[in-house]
């Protein structure tokens, strides 16, 4: 089996989509008769990255036209290939010449509302040539299919995965210190505080900390992410009376993200805008209980309630109810968080591509 990966990012990047990239990149690898995969990244330098066997990752092109140049050489140059996998919508139109023109499946993988609303002409075009399509989440499947004209048999829902590093465990006396937090009662969001990505609810969660407060004065809500939203949300917990309730924690290093989850008693990310959410799966891993939103993916990342609670995040009253009740409760399901480890990724992974990709599949030529 020969892959070409087209892909935002991959090895050598942080976020959830290369992530999400290199456990697919990962299952991939795993599948009995893979020989070699190509990753074409537009960002993230791979350099000293450990590639599973038979994986090379070119060097990424961030710059359009080099990127399509770049794709267009390996394509020609590095098969033959079995099949071409297309990391991202914005990519597609790409991907779909080049699958084309090598006369093999194209398949493609959505994330979340890039693929909720309108999308280009050429967009939906490669979408619907597509021979296999995976979706994230069910929330994500829904409003694609009801904007593309495509087989609905062909679009597959395949979640994100849980890192194995993140697990209950004891608090960390010195991130304790670092931020304030003993004797505390501590609210958790991890995010990019990104102005395009509001809706990820911190606002909201910093509003209903007067009422939280008043109830259980203890609570602080600790905020760890960084981006230039940061400043906007510093004021509005200061006009709301709450800023010493609030802690900023900014960009945290990796290997201190699973000592973090440690320090919370609560996650919270009441957002409207989730695709799907692994960080409630790095929250629940770590034995936290979650809050998240009833309007997005996130449904799929509380796994129907085994992992947390999902709430209307634009009902104040509500999101209160829940914190307090998910502060006086206990830890998430376990075998909510088993369903999304990577075997069981790894094994979807290889059943897609065997019945979707490979010759003898169903539309494939043997």
């Amino acid at each position: 089996m020969n892959a070409l990966a087209l892909v935002t990012d991959a090895f050598g990047s942080s976020g959830g989509i290369a992530q999400y990239n290199r456990d697919l990149i990962a299952a991939l690898a795993d599948i009995p008769g893979a020989d070699r995969i190509i990753v074409v990244p537009r960002l993230g330098d791979g350099n000293g990255a450990a590639l599973p066997r038979g994986v090379r990752q070119l060097k990424p092109q961030g710059n359009r036209v080099s990127y399509s140049l770049t794709a267009f050489r390996a394509a020609t140059m590095l098969g033959p290939f079995d099949f071409v996998f297309c990391g991202h919508l914005h990519l597609a139109p790409l991907a779909a010449l080049l699958a084309a023109g090598l006369g093999v499946p194209l398949w493609l993988q959505l994330h979340g509302y890039e693929a909720w609303d309108d999308m280009k002409r050429t967009e939906r075009w490669s979408a619907e040539r597509a021979r296999l399509i995976t979706s994230v989440s069910r929330y994500t499947r829904r409003r694609f299919l009801s904007l593309v004209g495509v087989d609905p048999s062909c679009v597959r829902v395949l979640p994100n995965t849980v890192d194995g590093g993140f697990s209950p465990g004891a608090k960390s006396e010195a991130l304790l210190d670092r931020f304030c937090l003993r004797g505390k009662r501590v609210l958790l969001t991890v995010s990019r505080l990104d102005p395009n990505e509001r809706r990820k609810g911190h606002d909201r969660v910093i509003k209903a900390l007067p009422a939280i407060v008043a109830a259980m004065p203890n609570v602080v809500y600790l905020i760890a992410g960084h981006g230039a939203d940061r400043t906007r949300l510093e004021a509005l917990a200061q006009n709301l009376g709450v800023a010493n309730s609030v802690v900023f924690a900014g960009k945290v290093a990796p290997d201190e993200l699973p000592q973090l989850y440690r320090l919370a008693d609560l996650f919270v990310m009441p957002s409207a805008q989730e695709g799907f959410g692994i960080v409630f799966l790095e929250a629940a891993a770590s034995g936290l209980r979650a809050i998240g939103g009833n309007a997005d993916g996130s449904i799929d990342a509380l796994a129907d309630g085994a992992i947390g609670t999902a709430i209307d995040p634009n009902d104040s009253e509500a999101l209160v109810r829940a914190v307090r009740t998910g502060l006086d409760g206990g830890g998430p399901d376990p075998s909510g968080v088993g369903r999304f480890r990577f075997e069981n990724f790894s094994g979807h992974v290889r059943d897609l591509v065997n019945g979707h990709l490979l010759p003898g599949a169903a539309g494939v030529a043997p």
